[in-house]
């Protein structure tokens, strides 16, 4: 089993930045991606980002490139979503994810694990 914890959502406006945390524990070694998603209500949890625990590969949406940056901490198990030039398009519920799943970065069935979510709202 593999337990995660996402931190860091709140309101920012339009043009801001958030930086949203996801701490892994447990069985982290059955995994080799850690993935983030995000849900908009009444929308379907889409794909945004995620990145090898390799640390050789990160892949976004296309929506978020250039804006977002996820990162890992190998010392503490984290995986950090920076997300800069924030939108009002970018309010979700983001989750972070993890599972065996490459090549199939982008398919929200792959991930085995996931976190309970944290909210960021984007507007003036």
């Amino acid at each position: 089993q593999v337990q995660l914890v996402e931190s860091g959502g709140g309101l920012v406006q339009p043009g801001g930045s958030l930086r949203l945390s996801c701490a892994a524990s447990g069985r982290t070694f059955s995994s080799d991606t850690m993935g983030w998603f995000r849900q908009a209500p009444g929308k379907e949890r889409e794909f945004v980002g995620a990145i090898r625990w390799s640390g050789d590969m990160t892949y976004y949406r296309d929506s978020v490139k250039g804006r977002f940056t996820i990162s890992r901490d190998d010392a503490r198990n984290t995986v950090t979503l920076q997300m800069n030039s924030l939108k009002p398009e970018d309010t979700a519920v983001y989750f972070c994810a993890a599972g065996s799943v490459s090549p199939y970065w982008t398919i929200r069935r792959k991930y085995e694990y996931w976190g309970q979510g944290t909210q960021v709202t984007v507007s003036s």
